[in-house]
């Protein structure tokens, strides 16, 4: 199986999830920082702890450093290691990336980042993978966000990239159900992971208390846990949803109903 985003947060906690139940993997990430964030994305330790926590679990683990917007480096690397491991069977596109900002200082460059990463990404991620599942099938999870569902504010440019991850992945379906290829999102509330501009609380608190309702849960928790999200995964990609595609799967502590 194959999981960008690997290093670190979500990414590996879905691959130690699957290696649990005995998925070998694919493990992609870009392992080093960009200008545009303003926290660090992970490093090549990150991601060889990954590769170790998987082997722990007795599963195989092949690493590739590789920024998901790169089309030809990510085939390279998906053909690499289904060279390796003997096949494909699934796909969590799990790459993202984050800016804050109201709707008159997010700059052309975030923009530009953001979609490039979460939606493209996740475009040259599944395009990676697909021709490795045509002939036997297999499952495409796409991660959204809650903000693939909602309008959040402050977060426009991955707001409007979530929502774009949405509309590829049921297109994707469409096309791919004749190859009994499933393609599903998830959707998270806020996860405690590397992720996380602490900009935020201060955008709110100084600009727009009145937008906080909306990032509130309706559950009784303020964040869930990465294997919140990594227990909906495993039953994405797992036989016990094989008819199941097109979906939105919300693991989001009712913060969409707000």
């Amino acid at each position: 199986m194959l999981v960008t985003g690997a290093a670190r947060g979500m990414g590996r906690s879905h691959a130690v999830r699957l290696a649990e139940e005995g998925a070998d993997l694919i493990l992609v990430d870009i392992c080093e920082s960009l200008a545009e964030l303003e926290y660090p994305l992970a490093t090549r330790e990150d991601l060889d702890e990954t590769a170790r926590l998987v082997a722990a679990q007795g599963r195989r683990a092949i690493t590739h450093v590789v920024d998901v917007r790169d089309a030809e480096s990510m085939s390279a690397a998906v053909d690499d290691g289904v060279r390796q491991l003997g096949g494909l069977d699934a796909s969590v596109a799990n790459a993202g990336v984050l800016t804050v900002g109201t709707w008159d200082t997010t700059t052309s460059a975030q923009w530009r980042t953001v979609v490039d990463v979460n939606l493209i990404g996740t475009w040259n991620t599944c395009a990676a993978a697909i021709p490795h599942l045509v002939e036997h099938g297999g499952s495409l999870v796409n991660i959204s966000s809650a903000a693939g569902v909602k309008g959040t504010p402050l977060h426009t440019p991955y707001t409007a990239s979530k929502h774009g991850v949405v509309g590829l992945s049921r297109a994707l379906a469409n096309e791919l159900a004749v190859h009994n290829i499933r393609v599903n999102t998830v959707h998270p509330t806020g996860v405690e992971t590397g992720m996380r501009p602490e900009s935020l609380h201060g955008v709110l608190a100084e600009g727009r208390p009145d937008l906080v309702p909306i990032f509130l849960n309706a559950m009784p928790i303020v964040m869930a846990e990465a294997i919140d999200i990594s227990n909906a995964v495993l039953y994405l990609v797992s036989d016990e949803s094989r008819y199941v595609t097109g979906l939105e799967l919300k693991v989001d502590a009712g913060v969409t109903l707000r």
